[in-house]
């Protein structure tokens, strides 16, 4: 069965780069993505940019399911994302306002599973993001689901709940993160957490150990599509607004909400056009 849908994005739009961690593939101009259904039915996508619109073909067993996947990669790849409200809002803002103007197809990238944005923010926290792409592809390979072409799923959340801590540590996983690996992944397998539910989601996953709330608003703005939700304890936020402020250290977490309390709602899309633009807004003086 073969689904297509062609898309004209809302607004300016650029596609996304390809995946590092070996999910979204692109070869020869057209991104490949093989995903699974909540029945575990395989569904292999396609997209490729034609005029002035983006194409999707799903190939699945059943048209149900690849009509599905076709609009989980709808939003991973932003097609349907309005930035309107925000541009307008905030186009002379003097901190994100030339961004705005300069790259206004800037979108966030996000994960069409919200499980996938979880896990992943766990394997990121408190590692460089080479190390953590290397623990993913890792991941993918030795438990992502494969099809016949060659593509692979990321693992699910039954799956990596099956696990013991000592496995994913093999792969270089943080001990402390393994745990929390394993913790979350079996609170959404059960049900226990409903990815669906944000806010009551959020709240149950942070009484998980060492899951904090960088890792539950990574999960927020790139796998549940909330444009107000920052990670403010990102390295890279803490040292730009330690800048930006001229403290002459790191901000705190919560110097960097404030900072970024009046773009609201839109907090974490004002932060990702803030990280693009800095070079034109940083004051003068050494990195902190």
């Amino acid at each position: 069965m073969i689904a297509e849908a062609d898309v004209r994005p809302v607004g300016p739009y650029r596609l996304p780069p390809a995946g590092r961690d070996g999910l979204l593939r692109r070869r020869e101009g057209v991104y490949c993505r093989l995903l699974h259904d909540s029945d575990g039915r395989p569904v292999v996508v396609r997209a490729w940019p034609i005029a002035g619109a983006v194409r999707f073909r799903a190939e699945a067993g059943d048209s149900e399911a690849a009509r599905w996947a076709i609009e989980r990669m709808r939003f991973a790849f932003g097609v349907d994302h309005s930035l309107a409200e925000f541009h307008r809002a905030f186009k002379r803002d003097p901190l994100i306002g030339l961004m705005i103007r300069r790259t206004p197809w800037a979108r966030p990238l996000r994960r069409p599973e919200p499980f996938e944005a979880l896990a992943w923010a766990i394997t990121e926290q408190l590692i460089e993001s080479e190390r953590a792409e290397h623990i993913q592809r890792r991941m993918v390979w030795r438990w992502g689901r494969r099809h016949e072409d060659g593509l692979r799923d990321a693992p699910t959340a039954a799956t990596l709940a099956a696990r013991a801590p000592a496995e994913l540590c093999a792969l270089d996983l943080a001990p402390r993160r393994a745990l929390a690996m394993v913790e979350a992944s079996r609170a959404v397998a059960s049900g226990r957490v409903d990815l669906t539910e944000h806010e009551c989601a959020w709240e149950r996953l942070l009484r998980i150990r060492n899951i904090g709330a960088w890792t539950v608003e990574k999960l927020a703005f790139h796998g549940q599509g909330r444009d107000d939700m920052l990670p403010a304890g990102d390295l890279a936020y803490v040292k730009l607004v330690g800048r930006m402020l001229r403290l002459g250290r790191r901000a705190t977490v919560d110097e960097v909400r404030d900072f970024f309390a009046p773009y609201a709602p839109y907090e974490g899309l004002a932060g990702l056009y803030l990280l693009r633009g800095r070079r034109f807004v940083l004051p003068a003086g050494p990195p902190v």
